[in-house]
């Protein structure tokens, strides 16, 4: 069988997602992450058409650095009634010095006809010129045939024409293009089928997900001879997205023993999938297949006791394959087994068959659905379950500081934007320290004044940044009587973590959940009570 070409468009068409917007220093980080994970073709873009694009191209010849991935330039047949050689589009990809070439092509009659507002015989000729005077020029070619399935429908002789004339000329592929993303599988695989079969051509895929089979629809063109797969990382791209790549890289590597990626780097797509995600400023989708941070997190009971005796018996694979890790999720669902394993994540040692050991359990056990019961989840706040495991576990928590009393007012006046600020008292090192800490919410000036407060004792507190805090009613009937949950997420330029804090009082919650993650922060790094 023909070797699969992995090829990734997230540069050009992952980035018209709704709200992703790449400088171009952002698309050469990824262009890196991409050739680490060893895909074979990075599309950068459209250069010509996009000045971004095109400066792009300038910078990566300068200096990027692909040791694994050959980038190719995205652009369209030449115009119209002209010619390829004199059509400014179809120079500015020979200026890019890109030396794969994607041209984006109709082959649906009706585009052809209502879009380009030409002839059928004129679009035939324009894939032909185009891909000729390239292959001239010593660029590789590869074709996108746009809204191929939907003009198989509409005139099945005509897209496969198209298919015939861009081999014809010299075309190493021609990806059908699932465009507006209705497919569904069984169909996609008849037509792949065909094509095959009928032009003899080397046929690629390229899918868009609006019916959520984009993964489906890959892996059924390639079931049925297509060796050429696009899509991009973590599914970015407009509308609901394209196919995720590394969904479909994994299945077949993984599954079907096709081998796409050298093993040791498909073993690293979790820290790129995540990677691309801080680059672009999407969060990532935690439910995300393989690389997602729940896809192999287990949180029944049930499933903790059958993990304890062997992890296979609910993952459908090894998480390492792909570089990620499996996660036990303590909620009121969890048993003696889901604390234990917990336990051990965590890095302690609690073995039930140990009288000491399981009582310990039982108490953690019985705190956890105690809290739950009130509101509190610790499968969203490990760090929040880890302090509290420290706590049942004689001498493993320090007591950095004792917080004496807090404070928070509120001030607006007139038009001005309201400022808050915020006095905090703790003893530290046997002092005493009063501190007042100003900002733009109760929260951000409670932050500031116990920081403030602390940080002569631990410096270490610096590090630390509040990233992300999330609030949610739990008893919504109650109005503003109701129960609030709050979630931190806390930093220290390396990683995160949440802690959570739930009250009547929206600062309280605030509080708590605040307190635990400074005190997080400072267990993680390793500082002793001073």
């Amino acid at each position: 069988m023909t070797d699969l070409h992995v090829y990734d468009t997230t540069l050009r068409d992952g980035a018209q997602q709704e709200g992703l917007n790449l400088s171009v220093t952002d698309k050469l980080a990824i262009a890196s992450h991409l050739d680490d994970l060893g895909v074979g073709y990075i599309e950068g873009g459209w250069p010509g058409a996009n000045p971004k694009d095109t400066e792009f191209f300038a910078r990566a010849a300068a200096d990027l650095r692909l040791r694994n991935a050959t980038l190719a330039a995205f652009g369209a047949t030449r115009r119209a009634g002209g010619t390829a050689e004199t059509d400014p589009l179809v120079r500015a990809l020979l200026d890019s010095q890109a030396q794969v070439v994607t041209l984006v092509a109709k082959s649906h009659v009706g585009h052809v006809e209502r879009a380009l507002r030409t002839t059928r015989e004129e679009n035939l000729a324009m894939i032909r010129d185009t891909v000729s005077f390239l292959r001239a020029e010593g660029r590789r070619v590869f074709l996108d045939a746009e809204h191929f399935f939907d003009g198989y429908r509409t005139d099945r002789l005509y897209a496969l024409e198209a298919v015939r004339a861009a081999v014809e000329s010299g075309a190493e592929v021609v990806a059908l293009c699932d465009t507006n993303g209705g497919l569904l599988p069984g169909e996609v695989g008849e037509v792949v089928d065909d094509v095959v079969r009928t032009t003899g051509a080397r046929v690629g895929i390229h899918c868009h997900n609006d019916t959520g089979c984009a993964v489906a629809n890959s892996m059924a063109a390639v079931d049925a001879g297509a060796t050429h797969v696009q899509g991009t990382i973590n599914g970015y791209g407009e509308r609901t997205g394209n196919a995720d790549l590394l969904t479909v890289v994994a299945n077949l590597q993984l599954k079907q023993g096709r081998e796409l990626l050298e093993p040791h780097r498909l073993q690293d797509a979790t820290r790129i999938a995540h990677a691309i995600a801080e680059v672009t400023n999407v969060p990532a989708y935690s439910r995300q297949p393989y690389v997602g941070s729940s896809a192999f997190a287990h949180k029944a009971g049930l499933h903790a006791s059958a993990i304890k005796v062997d992890p296979d018996l609910y993952q459908h694979l090894d998480p390492k394959n792909v570089g990620n890790d499996m996660r036990m999720l303590v909620s009121d669902m969890a048993g003696r087994a889901s604390i234990e394993l917990k336990s051990r994540e965590l890095g302690f040692t609690l073995d039930a068959a140990n009288e000491e050991d399981d009582a310990t359990l039982r108490r953690v056990l019985a705190a956890v659905k105690e809290k739950e019961l009130r509101g509190y989840t610790f499968d969203a706040a490990d760090a929040s379950f880890e302090l509290m495991l420290r706590r049942e576990l004689d001498g493993s928590l320090p007591a950095f500081f004792e917080v004496e009393s807090w404070r928070v007012i509120t001030d607006a006046r007139g038009d001005t934007e309201a400022l808050s600020e915020a006095t905090v008292k703790v003893r530290a090192a046997g002092e005493r320290h009063v501190e007042t800490g100003e900002g733009n919410g109760p929260v951000n000036a409670l932050d500031h004044a116990l920081r403030t407060a602390i940080a002569a004792t631990y410096p270490e507190v610096a590090e630390l940044e509040l990233i992300d805090y999330k609030v949610r009613i739990l008893d919504a009937a109650h109005g503003t009587d109701a129960v609030t949950r709050v979630l931190i997420e806390t930093s220290d330029g390396t990683t995160s973590w949440t802690t959570i804090g739930v009250a009547a009082n929206i600062l309280e919650a605030s509080w708590d959940a605040l307190l635990e993650s400074v005190t997080y922060g400072l267990v993680r790094a390793g500082v002793a009570p001073r």
